[in-house]
C-alpha cells in the first residue's frame, strides 16, 4: 500500500520536524520541507509527521481521501 505526500510550500516553516520524523520520506531543501517522493509506503511515521507540523503544510493521501493530519 501507497500514500502520496504533498508538502505546501506557501505554508512550510521548515521546522524540520517532519524530515527528524521520516527523513526516509521528507528532507529540507532552501529552508523548506518537501518528500523526497510523491508516493511513499504507508508508514505510521508519515502520519505522525503530518499530524506534528507546526503549520500544518503537510497532507497525507490514501487515493482520493485526506488521512493525514489526523483530526486531534
Amino acid at each position: 500500500m501507497t500514500w502520496t505526500v504533498r508538502v505546501d510550500a506557501g505554508l512550510c516553516m521548515g521546522s524540520g520536524i517532519c524530515a527528524g520524523t521520516a527523513p526516509e520520506v521528507f528532507t529540507l531543501e532552501e529552508e523548506r520541507a518537501r518528500p523526497r517522493e510523491e508516493r511513499v509506503a504507508a508508514r505510521e511515521r508519515v502520519l505522525e509527521a503530518a499530524d506534528m507540523c507546526p503549520a500544518q503544510a503537510i497532507t497525507v493521501h490514501d487515493g482520493t481521501a485526506v488521512i493525514g493530519p489526523r483530526p486531534d
